[in-house]
Protein backbone atom coordinates (compact mmCIF):
# COMPACT_ATOMS: atom_id res chain seq x y z
CA UNK A 1 0.00 0.00 0.00
CA UNK A 2 1.62 3.66 -0.87
CA UNK A 3 0.56 7.27 0.40
CA UNK A 4 -1.13 6.04 3.15
CA UNK A 5 -0.88 8.41 6.08
CA UNK A 6 -2.29 12.25 6.90
CA UNK A 7 -5.39 13.56 7.91
CA UNK A 8 -6.10 16.60 5.80
CA UNK A 9 -8.34 16.35 2.78
CA UNK A 10 -7.74 17.77 -0.20
CA UNK A 11 -8.37 21.08 -1.64
CA UNK A 12 -7.27 24.92 -0.60
CA UNK A 13 -5.14 25.23 3.10
CA UNK A 14 -3.28 21.79 3.34
CA UNK A 15 0.42 21.98 4.93
CA UNK A 16 2.47 20.41 2.32
CA UNK A 17 6.62 19.82 3.13
CA UNK A 18 8.28 20.25 -0.57
CA UNK A 19 11.34 17.59 -0.86
CA UNK A 20 13.82 19.07 -3.05
CA UNK A 21 17.36 19.23 -3.58
CA UNK A 22 18.70 15.75 -3.04
CA UNK A 23 22.21 14.11 -3.56
CA UNK A 24 21.73 13.29 -7.16
CA UNK A 25 23.64 15.14 -10.23
CA UNK A 26 20.27 16.69 -10.45
CA UNK A 27 20.33 18.52 -7.42
CA UNK A 28 20.19 21.72 -9.42
CA UNK A 29 16.91 20.75 -11.01
CA UNK A 30 15.29 19.64 -7.91
CA UNK A 31 16.31 22.95 -5.64
CA UNK A 32 14.53 24.66 -9.25
CA UNK A 33 11.39 22.68 -9.38
CA UNK A 34 10.85 22.93 -5.25
CA UNK A 35 10.78 26.57 -5.52
CA UNK A 36 8.57 26.32 -8.60
CA UNK A 37 6.34 24.36 -6.87
CA UNK A 38 5.97 26.44 -3.90
CA UNK A 39 5.38 29.34 -5.63
CA UNK A 40 2.06 27.78 -7.44
CA UNK A 41 1.26 26.13 -3.77
CA UNK A 42 1.49 29.41 -2.32
CA UNK A 43 -1.12 30.90 -5.13
CA UNK A 44 -3.43 27.65 -4.36
CA UNK A 45 -3.27 29.23 -0.30
CA UNK A 46 -1.42 26.19 0.84
CA UNK A 47 1.05 26.29 3.42
CA UNK A 48 4.62 25.60 2.93
CA UNK A 49 7.73 24.18 4.08
CA UNK A 50 10.62 23.56 1.71
CA UNK A 51 13.45 21.07 2.21
CA UNK A 52 16.54 19.52 1.53
CA UNK A 53 17.16 16.58 3.28
CA UNK A 54 21.19 16.33 1.77
CA UNK A 55 21.52 19.70 3.08
CA UNK A 56 23.53 20.37 6.02
CA UNK A 57 20.65 22.77 7.59
CA UNK A 58 17.95 20.62 5.44
CA UNK A 59 14.92 23.30 6.56
CA UNK A 60 15.44 26.07 2.99
CA UNK A 61 12.13 27.69 4.20
CA UNK A 62 8.93 27.83 5.65
CA UNK A 63 6.47 27.86 6.96
CA UNK A 64 5.30 29.93 4.06
CA UNK A 65 2.27 31.27 3.61
CA UNK A 66 0.11 32.85 1.28
CA UNK A 67 1.73 36.16 -0.07
CA UNK A 68 5.05 35.27 0.93
CA UNK A 69 7.93 35.05 -1.70
CA UNK A 70 9.84 32.69 -2.98
CA UNK A 71 13.34 33.18 -4.63
CA UNK A 72 14.65 31.63 -8.05
CA UNK A 73 17.21 29.29 -8.41
CA UNK A 74 19.11 29.30 -11.17
CA UNK A 75 20.15 25.69 -12.84
CA UNK A 76 23.99 25.87 -13.62
CA UNK A 77 25.28 24.82 -17.34
CA UNK A 78 26.74 21.98 -15.78
CA UNK A 79 25.30 19.21 -13.11
CA UNK A 80 26.79 19.62 -9.55
CA UNK A 81 30.03 17.93 -8.71
CA UNK A 82 29.35 14.54 -6.66
CA UNK A 83 32.72 14.66 -4.55
CA UNK A 84 30.85 14.79 -1.64
CA UNK A 85 27.51 12.60 -2.41
CA UNK A 86 28.57 10.04 -0.04
CA UNK A 87 28.26 12.75 3.10
CA UNK A 88 25.09 13.68 1.28
CA UNK A 89 23.03 10.45 1.36
CA UNK A 90 24.51 10.07 5.22
CA UNK A 91 22.58 13.46 5.85
CA UNK A 92 19.59 12.18 3.75
CA UNK A 93 18.93 8.91 4.90
CA UNK A 94 19.26 10.52 8.65
CA UNK A 95 17.00 13.32 8.04
CA UNK A 96 14.26 11.01 6.47
CA UNK A 97 14.47 8.51 9.53
CA UNK A 98 14.28 10.50 12.23
CA UNK A 99 14.55 13.34 14.11
CA UNK A 100 13.18 17.48 13.46
CA UNK A 101 12.33 16.82 9.12
CA UNK A 102 10.82 13.27 10.19
CA UNK A 103 8.08 15.04 12.61
CA UNK A 104 7.35 17.61 9.85
CA UNK A 105 6.92 15.45 7.68
CA UNK A 106 4.80 13.19 9.42
CA UNK A 107 3.08 16.03 10.71
CA UNK A 108 2.45 17.61 6.95
CA UNK A 109 -0.69 16.85 5.18
CA UNK A 110 0.66 16.27 2.24
CA UNK A 111 4.26 15.24 0.99
CA UNK A 112 5.27 16.85 -2.37
CA UNK A 113 8.20 15.20 -4.15
CA UNK A 114 10.14 17.68 -6.22
CA UNK A 115 12.87 15.38 -5.90
CA UNK A 116 14.87 14.22 -9.31
CA UNK A 117 17.50 11.61 -9.64
CA UNK A 118 19.45 9.29 -7.45
CA UNK A 119 17.73 8.09 -4.28
CA UNK A 120 15.20 10.55 -4.79
CA UNK A 121 13.46 9.03 -8.16
CA UNK A 122 15.20 5.01 -7.69
CA UNK A 123 12.50 4.19 -5.15
CA UNK A 124 14.56 4.93 -2.51
CA UNK A 125 12.71 8.06 -0.71
CA UNK A 126 9.34 6.50 -1.64
CA UNK A 127 9.93 3.53 0.59
CA UNK A 128 11.07 5.50 3.70
CA UNK A 129 8.02 7.41 3.01
CA UNK A 130 6.07 4.42 2.61
CA UNK A 131 7.42 2.58 5.89
CA UNK A 132 6.63 6.09 7.81
CA UNK A 133 3.08 6.46 6.75
CA UNK A 134 3.90 9.13 5.12
CA UNK A 135 1.44 10.41 2.10
CA UNK A 136 3.19 11.42 -0.92
CA UNK A 137 2.76 12.68 -4.58
CA UNK A 138 3.87 10.58 -7.27
CA UNK A 139 4.59 7.02 -7.42
CA UNK A 140 5.17 4.70 -5.06
CA UNK A 141 8.59 2.79 -4.57
CA UNK A 142 8.08 -0.17 -7.01
CA UNK A 143 6.98 1.76 -9.87
CA UNK A 144 9.73 4.09 -9.67
CA UNK A 145 12.42 1.61 -9.40
CA UNK A 146 11.14 0.00 -12.07
CA UNK A 147 11.34 3.16 -14.31
CA UNK A 148 14.46 4.46 -13.54
CA UNK A 149 16.71 1.38 -14.79
CA UNK A 150 16.58 2.23 -17.90
CA UNK A 151 17.97 -1.02 -19.34
CA UNK A 152 15.22 -2.93 -17.15
CA UNK A 153 12.27 -0.17 -18.14
CA UNK A 154 13.13 -0.72 -21.63
CA UNK A 155 12.91 -5.08 -21.30
CA UNK A 156 9.43 -3.76 -19.74
CA UNK A 157 8.03 -1.93 -22.19
CA UNK A 158 9.51 -3.54 -24.90
CA UNK A 159 7.73 -7.11 -24.15
CA UNK A 160 4.43 -5.17 -23.83
CA UNK A 161 4.60 -4.04 -27.48
CA UNK A 162 6.73 -0.53 -26.87
CA UNK A 163 9.01 -0.28 -29.58
CA UNK A 164 12.77 0.41 -28.39
CA UNK A 165 16.11 0.42 -29.48
CA UNK A 166 18.56 -2.20 -29.24
CA UNK A 167 20.89 -1.75 -26.40
CA UNK A 168 23.80 -2.79 -24.86
CA UNK A 169 24.39 -2.65 -20.88
CA UNK A 170 28.64 -2.07 -19.90
CA UNK A 171 30.65 -1.66 -16.57
CA UNK A 172 33.78 0.33 -17.82
CA UNK A 173 35.44 -0.67 -14.68
CA UNK A 174 35.28 -4.42 -15.60
CA UNK A 175 37.89 -4.25 -18.67
CA UNK A 176 38.13 -4.59 -22.33
CA UNK A 177 35.02 -3.38 -24.26
CA UNK A 178 32.64 -6.24 -25.01
CA UNK A 179 32.29 -7.52 -28.65
CA UNK A 180 28.46 -6.04 -28.84
CA UNK A 181 29.45 -2.91 -27.85
CA UNK A 182 32.26 -2.82 -30.75
CA UNK A 183 29.85 -3.62 -33.13
CA UNK A 184 27.31 -0.72 -32.05
CA UNK A 185 30.26 2.07 -32.45
CA UNK A 186 31.89 0.44 -35.47
CA UNK A 187 28.37 0.78 -37.08
CA UNK A 188 28.08 3.71 -35.17
CA UNK A 189 27.77 6.35 -34.35
CA UNK A 190 25.91 5.71 -30.97
CA UNK A 191 24.46 7.23 -27.70
CA UNK A 192 26.11 6.67 -24.57
CA UNK A 193 24.68 7.34 -21.44
CA UNK A 194 23.98 6.33 -17.47
CA UNK A 195 21.85 3.44 -17.03
CA UNK A 196 20.70 4.86 -13.85
CA UNK A 197 20.06 8.29 -14.53
CA UNK A 198 17.87 11.81 -15.33
CA UNK A 199 17.61 15.12 -16.67
CA UNK A 200 20.28 13.85 -19.60
CA UNK A 201 23.60 13.64 -17.07
CA UNK A 202 26.41 12.37 -19.07
CA UNK A 203 24.68 11.94 -22.34
CA UNK A 204 26.62 11.68 -24.92
CA UNK A 205 26.98 10.63 -29.14
CA UNK A 206 29.99 8.31 -29.70
CA UNK A 207 31.64 8.07 -33.35
CA UNK A 208 34.58 5.71 -32.53
CA UNK A 209 36.31 3.40 -30.18
CA UNK A 210 38.83 5.79 -29.07
CA UNK A 211 36.30 8.28 -28.39
CA UNK A 212 34.19 5.54 -26.23
CA UNK A 213 37.47 4.99 -23.95
CA UNK A 214 37.58 8.59 -23.40
CA UNK A 215 33.71 8.62 -22.22
CA UNK A 216 33.92 5.56 -20.50
CA UNK A 217 36.69 7.23 -18.40
CA UNK A 218 35.02 10.48 -17.54
CA UNK A 219 31.32 9.37 -17.60
CA UNK A 220 29.63 9.37 -13.96
CA UNK A 221 26.73 6.67 -13.85
CA UNK A 222 24.90 6.05 -10.18
CA UNK A 223 25.45 2.26 -10.37
CA UNK A 224 28.32 1.99 -12.63
CA UNK A 225 26.90 0.98 -15.41
CA UNK A 226 26.53 2.55 -18.67
CA UNK A 227 23.88 2.02 -21.58
CA UNK A 228 25.17 2.04 -25.21
CA UNK A 229 22.79 2.55 -27.98
CA UNK A 230 22.63 2.82 -31.51
CA UNK A 231 22.15 7.14 -32.33
CA UNK A 232 18.46 7.57 -33.33
CA UNK A 233 19.07 10.41 -36.17
CA UNK A 234 14.92 11.30 -36.44
CA UNK A 235 12.83 13.58 -34.61
CA UNK A 236 12.50 13.69 -31.12
CA UNK A 237 8.85 13.76 -28.63
CA UNK A 238 7.82 13.58 -25.20
CA UNK A 239 4.80 12.55 -24.20
CA UNK A 240 3.27 13.41 -20.47
CA UNK A 241 0.77 11.32 -18.16
CA UNK A 242 -0.87 12.95 -15.30
CA UNK A 243 -3.11 9.92 -13.54
CA UNK A 244 -4.86 8.48 -16.26
CA UNK A 245 -4.31 11.39 -18.85
CA UNK A 246 -2.56 11.74 -21.57
CA UNK A 247 -0.91 15.11 -22.23
CA UNK A 248 -0.34 16.71 -25.51
CA UNK A 249 2.92 15.71 -26.94
CA UNK A 250 5.46 18.03 -27.18
CA UNK A 251 8.36 17.82 -29.79
CA UNK A 252 12.16 19.13 -29.18
CA UNK A 253 13.77 20.63 -32.07
CA UNK A 254 16.68 20.16 -31.59
CA UNK A 255 20.78 22.18 -32.10
CA UNK A 256 22.82 19.73 -31.19
CA UNK A 257 23.24 15.71 -31.29
CA UNK A 258 21.27 15.00 -28.32
CA UNK A 259 19.33 16.79 -25.48
CA UNK A 260 22.07 16.97 -23.12
CA UNK A 261 21.86 18.80 -19.42
CA UNK A 262 22.57 21.99 -20.77
CA UNK A 263 20.80 21.82 -23.99
CA UNK A 264 17.18 20.82 -21.68
CA UNK A 265 18.01 23.73 -18.55
CA UNK A 266 19.35 26.79 -20.37
CA UNK A 267 16.25 29.06 -21.99
CA UNK A 268 16.52 29.28 -25.41
CA UNK A 269 19.03 26.24 -26.22
CA UNK A 270 16.23 24.03 -28.03
CA UNK A 271 12.61 24.67 -29.36
CA UNK A 272 9.97 22.83 -27.33
CA UNK A 273 6.85 22.53 -29.64
CA UNK A 274 3.47 22.05 -28.24
CA UNK A 275 1.38 20.34 -29.56
CA UNK A 276 4.23 18.78 -31.94
CA UNK A 277 3.68 19.40 -35.59
CA UNK A 278 3.07 16.07 -36.52
CA UNK A 279 0.38 14.09 -38.24
CA UNK A 280 -2.51 13.42 -35.93
CA UNK A 281 -2.15 9.46 -36.29
CA UNK A 282 1.06 9.78 -35.34
CA UNK A 283 0.46 11.74 -32.03
CA UNK A 284 -2.12 9.62 -30.61
CA UNK A 285 -0.16 6.55 -31.33
CA UNK A 286 2.60 8.19 -28.93
CA UNK A 287 0.12 9.09 -26.80
CA UNK A 288 -0.93 5.61 -26.88
CA UNK A 289 2.38 4.08 -26.34
CA UNK A 290 3.26 6.39 -23.16
CA UNK A 291 0.14 5.52 -21.38
CA UNK A 292 0.75 1.46 -21.99
CA UNK A 293 4.56 2.21 -21.24
CA UNK A 294 3.40 4.01 -17.94
CA UNK A 295 0.43 1.44 -17.22
CA UNK A 296 3.02 -1.29 -17.64
CA UNK A 297 5.82 0.19 -15.39
CA UNK A 298 3.18 -0.30 -12.48
CA UNK A 299 2.50 4.22 -12.64
CA UNK A 300 -1.21 3.67 -11.07
CA UNK A 301 -3.83 6.27 -11.23
CA UNK A 302 -2.25 8.39 -8.63
CA UNK A 303 0.86 8.94 -10.57
CA UNK A 304 2.01 10.45 -13.04
CA UNK A 305 5.55 10.25 -15.57
CA UNK A 306 6.91 11.62 -18.70
CA UNK A 307 7.84 9.47 -21.62
CA UNK A 308 10.57 10.17 -24.40
CA UNK A 309 10.72 8.95 -27.85
CA UNK A 310 12.93 9.41 -30.67
CA UNK A 311 12.83 8.35 -34.34
CA UNK A 312 15.06 6.45 -36.81
CA UNK A 313 15.80 6.99 -39.96
CA UNK A 314 12.72 6.08 -40.91
CA UNK A 315 10.72 7.91 -38.68
CA UNK A 316 9.72 5.45 -36.63
CA UNK A 317 9.54 6.16 -32.57
CA UNK A 318 11.67 4.41 -30.15
CA UNK A 319 10.96 4.66 -26.48
CA UNK A 320 14.51 5.52 -24.84
CA UNK A 321 13.28 6.23 -21.30
CA UNK A 322 10.32 6.82 -18.97
CA UNK A 323 10.87 9.47 -16.00
CA UNK A 324 9.16 8.96 -12.73
CA UNK A 325 9.75 12.36 -11.28
CA UNK A 326 9.74 14.28 -14.63
CA UNK A 327 11.14 18.11 -14.13
CA UNK A 328 8.60 20.68 -12.60
CA UNK A 329 10.80 24.12 -13.07
CA UNK A 330 10.14 27.04 -15.28
CA UNK A 331 11.45 25.16 -18.68
CA UNK A 332 11.03 21.77 -17.97
CA UNK A 333 8.70 19.43 -20.25
CA UNK A 334 5.68 18.38 -18.51
CA UNK A 335 4.74 21.95 -17.34
CA UNK A 336 4.71 23.01 -21.29
CA UNK A 337 2.61 19.76 -22.19
CA UNK A 338 0.34 20.58 -19.22
CA UNK A 339 -0.14 24.15 -20.59
CA UNK A 340 -0.77 22.29 -24.08
CA UNK A 341 -3.96 20.67 -22.45
CA UNK A 342 -4.67 24.37 -21.04
CA UNK A 343 -3.52 23.63 -17.39
CA UNK A 344 -1.92 26.85 -16.24
CA UNK A 345 1.47 25.75 -13.87
CA UNK A 346 -0.45 26.03 -10.53
CA UNK A 347 -3.37 23.53 -12.63
CA UNK A 348 -1.08 20.99 -12.79
CA UNK A 349 0.49 21.07 -9.39
CA UNK A 350 -3.01 21.04 -7.58
CA UNK A 351 -3.91 17.97 -10.44
CA UNK A 352 -0.62 16.02 -8.82
CA UNK A 353 -1.82 16.69 -5.05
CA UNK A 354 -5.18 15.46 -5.96
CA UNK A 355 -3.91 12.86 -7.12
CA UNK A 356 -2.15 11.82 -3.93
CA UNK A 357 -5.40 12.90 -1.61
CA UNK A 358 -8.31 11.33 -3.32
Amino acid sequence: MRNTGGNGAKGAGMRVVILCGGESPERDVSLASGRSVARALLDLRHEVVLVDPAAEVPVLAGPLHPGDAVAEFAVGKEPPSLSARHESRRRMHAALTGGPVLELLRDAELVFLALHGGWGEDGHVQALLEMAGVRFTGAGSGACSAAWHKGRAQAVVGAAGVPVVERVLWRPEAGEVPPDVKRLVTDGPVVVKPVAGGSSVSVCRVDSLAQLTQVAAEARSGDGALMVEPFLSGREFTVGVVGGQVLPVVEIELTTAVFDYTAKYQPGAVSEVCPARAPANFTARLQELSLRAHQDLGFGGDAYSRTDFRCDSHGEPMCIEVNALPGLTATSLLPLAANGAGWAYPDLIQRIMDLATR
